[in-house]
């Protein structure tokens, strides 16, 4: 039996941000891909943090049609980013399933020293441009630091994900030339600033995504996440932007190839 009402079938919805090859959804992959089809999710990015992770993505971008792999390492696993793990990394960005460098970025809420992610996020960015990739960027407690080190490495094309900042931040990277993805969080009843970030943003910038299994949407918070509720998102974000769902679904796919499968 279908999850979803089949007579309101939704658009069909581009997951830009999700973590099948976290170990909470990696042992049963193949039943949250069938359920994210059942919501019309036909195409997510699966989004690596480490080099399990990475392995884990590139496995899975390799076995299903429409999910594609981002390597990196997340400023929390920087400290295991040696010269190995950079060639690795390296090589690997080289596979067709690869749309993106990422997750990287900076976080201050946790005690990684500073200095080590800096050095880490130089070297993703540097990456990213070898290969003539987009950046997958995450920011936490950390927009100024983001931002100039954006600024000085020249990188204008990529992502803010799962955007938790005010509309003036917003703006800031969307004037690099980024996307800003919003995730769950913009379902949130505290979230307000999150979504007048959102109202203020041109719509050939915004991406949706779930970071699953974290911050599942309204109504399914507190559950695991997974990349059927991208649905939610869509719909939440919508309501906000004063949009059909549909609408917002097919302008934020049609975002998503733009900026990670260079589709007009």
């Amino acid at each position: 039996m279908a999850i979803y009402d089949p007579t309101k079938r939704p658009a069909p919805t581009y997951d830009s941000h999700t973590h099948l090859n976290d170990d909470q959804l990696y042992m049963d992959v193949p039943a949250y891909v069938g359920r994210a089809h059942e919501f019309q999710v036909m195409e997510m990015n699966v989004v690596g943090y480490n080099r399990q992770s990475n392995q884990r993505a590139l496995e899975i971008a390799q076995e299903y049609e429409g999910i594609r792999a981002v390597l990196g390492y997340q400023p929390e696993d920087t400290p295991d980013f040696d010269e190995a793990a950079l060639a690795e990394l390296d090589a690997a960005l080289g596979q067709d399933q690869v749309v993106g460098v990422g997750e990287t970025g900076l976080d201050y809420h946790w005690d990684t020293p500073v200095e080590i992610q800096k050095q880490a996020f130089i070297q993703h960015m540097a990456l990213a441009k070898k290969h003539d990739l987009p950046l997958v960027v995450h920011n936490r407690e950390a927009f100024d630091d983001v931002l100039a080190m954006l600024k000085a490495a020249g990188i204008t094309r990529g992502v803010m994900h799962s955007f938790s900042g005010t509309p003036e931040q917003a703006q800031a990277f969307v004037d690099l030339g980024f996307y800003i993805s919003f995730s769950g969080v913009v379902s949130f009843k505290k979230a307000e600033e999150v979504r007048e970030a959102a109202q203020a943003l041109p719509i050939d910038r915004i991406l949706v995504e779930t970071d699953a299994p974290y911050l599942a949407p309204v109504p399914m918070r507190g559950k695991l996440n997974e990349p059927a509720f991208v649905k939610y998102v869509v719909d939440d974000l919508a309501g906000t932007l004063g949009m059909k769902a549909d609408e917002l679904a097919e302008i934020t796919r049609q975002n998503a190839r733009r900026l990670f499968l260079n589709h007009d």
